[in-house]
């Protein structure tokens, strides 16, 4: 009976490359080297190792690449990175390892003619098309590749991850990997998150149409540089007096992001939405004495404002947007409903009538037709519109489509001169740092949310939402709350007047 070969555990080949090198492995080493193992071995082929920035994973990732061939010589390994250089820094790396390593001397071919930077060839039975290990970067071309492992390391990078396209883009080109993966294919992401929307969320993020997170199913590893009992993952190399310095001299939102492994962006953006106060309650109108009295969450409001930004063609660009905005007695600002507009037919040709004998409606009808809807559904009594540009000749028909619905409200036209960014940070910096701004938790479901997070004055990403509910905020008069006087109150200051004294001298 043949003797199989005795196959070295992964913790045991990392720990001969470490003595190799004069190093020690770090106990957290052992805990991702463990847990990658314990994946291999049990079948999970999707996994996810998250560790704090500067904590070694991407060589000891390497290092598992290079003890995959070390028990499996026919494997076919693919570094997928941000970028090339960075997915060649990881095969350089590991064909090191072969080369050096006292495990691998078996895997080095006599002739090394595919041995190079970008993508080499082990010794092997197997005739195969494709190299041993090949690295790509994320925008390169990976069609007609074959691979029975994906490394993705650090696909995800601020310059692909700052705004909804971005990340969008990259979703869509890592999607391509499963036409790259054989059957039982393996793929390991590695690196940090770097937006809130990051590809490594493990919640589903609602606001921009998931229903489940990206990587659902992966088997999570998260090492971030404290544990939960505020000791350091690395005593070692980051003690405690390092990470306070750390965290000292970077960014709050940075360190939080790659260093704890929170799903924020590491630069911050102007408009938190952890500042918003959100609620439930649904708008209530009661009649009393006379009066119509429209209350939320147990508040009387007392004015409101609705502001129409318009927009027609294409879905690129900004979009027409409606806002509607009460203020309370407390001098509060309530973000009820917003609306992103539509024609169903961009065209202006529709098959059936959308009101009376008119055989056609034109988009400009179609959307101030909705808003008209929008304002009478929230008992608006005016509205605002931006005429610039083809603004200005929508006053008159949504005019006529208030009167259409026989609801009686007033059409401000206002010519926009102020820049949208400033006018932008003019509406929400006060409002939001004072804790005034209340948001229904349904505009979640609109891109309102996420615009917020990405928003930036130097930026170009959409803003159309940010903009209508700015213009809301800023017509509106500023309402302080009823201060009540107390009765009796002292007075410090000087007496001063006439005065008249009674003299008792009698000369």
């Amino acid at each position: 009976m043949a003797v199989q070969p005795y196959l070295a555990r992964f913790a045991e080949f990392v720990w001969i490359w470490d003595q190799m090198l004069g190093f020690s492995m770090p106990a957290h080493h052992r805990k991702m080297a463990d847990w990658l193992e314990d994946c291999w071995k049990s079948g999970r082929r999707e996994m996810l190792l998250m560790a704090f920035r500067n904590s070694g994973k991407s060589t000891l990732v390497g290092l598992f690449c290079a003890w995959l061939l070390y028990r499996d010589a026919d494997l076919r390994i693919l570094v997928l990175a941000a970028d090339l250089d960075l997915a060649k820094k990881m095969v350089r790396n590991v064909k090191r390892v072969i080369e050096r390593h006292p495990l691998m001397a078996s895997l080095l071919p006599e002739k090394r003619i595919d041995w190079g930077s970008e993508r080499f060839t082990v010794a092997r039975t197997a005739v195969l098309r494709d190299p041993s290990m090949q690295a790509v970067g994320i925008g390169g071309n990976i069609t007609g590749s074959r691979a029975d492992m994906v490394i993705c390391d650090d696909v995800e990078v601020p310059k692909n991850s700052d705004t909804a396209h971005k990340r969008a883009e990259l979703r869509e080109k890592l999607s391509e990997i499963a036409y790259v993966l054989g059957p039982k294919g393996a793929q390991l992401y590695v690196g940090t998150p770097h937006s809130y929307y990051s590809i490594y969320a493990r919640d589903a993020r609602s606001e921009v149409g998931e229903s489940v997170p990206f990587l659902a199913g992966f088997s999570r590893f998260e090492l971030p540089i404290v544990n939960k009992d505020g000791a350091s993952n690395w005593p070692e190399r980051f003690d405690v007096a390092a990470i306070e310095a750390m965290r000292a001299r970077t960014p709050e939102r940075k360190f939080q992001s790659q260093m704890m492994l929170e799903m924020v962006a590491p630069v911050a953006g102007m408009l938190d939405p952890a500042k918003l106060r959100f609620y439930d309650a649904d708008a209530e109108i009661t009649q009393g004495n006379g009066r119509m009295t429209l209350r939320i969450d147990g508040r009387t409001m007392v004015a409101s404002a609705c502001h129409f930004d318009p927009s027609f063609g294409s879905m690129r660009g900004d979009g027409a947007v409606v806002a509607c905005v009460y203020i309370c007695d407390q001098g509060e600002y309530w973000l009820h409903d917003m609306a992103w507009l539509r024609a169903s037919d961009p065209s202006g040709l529709v098959d059936q009538p959308a009101h009376g004998d008119r055989p056609w409606r034109d988009e400009a009808s179609q959307i101030c037709a909705q808003v008209a809807d929008f304002m009478a559904r929230h008992h608006l009594p005016s509205l605002r519109v931006e005429t610039n540009g083809i603004g200005r000749f929508l006053p008159n028909i949504l005019r006529r489509e208030l009167k259409t619905i026989g609801w009686s409200a007033s059409v401000v036209e206002h010519y926009e001169s102020v820049n949208k960014a400033t006018r932008i940070e003019d509406a929400f910096g006060a409002v939001m740092g004072a804790g005034l701004l209340h948001v229904h938790r349904d505009i979640c479901q609109t891109p309102f949310i996420r615009q917020m997070r990405d928003w930036h004055p130097d930026g170009n990403g959409p803003d159309d939402g940010l903009d209508a509910v700015a213009g809301c905020i800023l017509h509106d008069p500023v309402r302080l709350p009823r201060v009540d006087m107390p009765i009796r109150r002292a007075d410090w200051r000087g007496m001063s007047g006439v005065f008249r004294a009674d003299s008792l001298f009698n000369p």
